[in-house]
């Protein structure tokens, strides 16, 4: 029975160092904290793994891990009120112009997400971060495909407005004409 055991959480381990730092890019952008995402991946992983040996692990446990870090961090916003949020500042960006432009960039586009409803925002980081089609966002929200619809195009244009007109790294609407 320990060999069994063993094999399951090297194939646990093995999950969570090749996926784990997607999941948490995507944990940061659906909190807009750093720190509350690395809380936020660590409980979702923790359900994970007590439900990783009745998972057929030869699908994709990114469905199901995505499934927890919503259902988890809709609980964690619903009871926010009775907990401690917790602040930090990002680090200085290296010197390289590059990485930086790209910090930049990316920093500017998480504050924006911040400021958004929380719907919203897990509707753009489901859409276009982990690149899911609408049914899926709606299943995983528990909400309806217009519903998503309504939170992008809500979303989007209150990036744009918060990012400017300029704003490059915005998904645009294309013209279906």
């Amino acid at each position: 029975m320990a060999r069994d055991d063993d094999a399951i959480d090297e194939r646990f381990a093995a999950y969570v160092r090749t996926r784990g730092q997607h999941h948490l890019r995507v944990a940061v952008l659906l909190t807009g904290d750093w720190h509350t995402a690395e809380d936020l991946v660590q409980a979702s992983l923790a359900k994970l793994y007590r439900a990783w040996p009745r998972l057929d692990t030869t699908t994709d446990p990114d469905a199901y891990l995505r499934r927890i870090m919503v259902n988890v961090h809709r609980s964690w916003w619903r009871t926010r009120w009775r907990r401690e949020t917790p602040v930090g500042e990002l680090p200085d960006p290296p010197a390289t112009a590059d990485v930086a432009d790209r910090q930049a960039v990316g920093d500017q586009v998480r504050r924006a997400l911040a400021t958004l409803p929380r719907q919203q925002r897990a509707v753009l980081v489901l859409r276009f971060f982990e690149d899911l089609p609408e049914a899926d966002v709606a299943r995983l929200l528990g909400c309806s495909a217009g519903t998503v619809k309504t939170h992008t195009h809500r979303g989007l244009r209150a990036l744009r407005t918060v990012l400017g007109p300029d704003a490059d790294f915005v998904p645009v609407r294309r013209s279906t004409s």
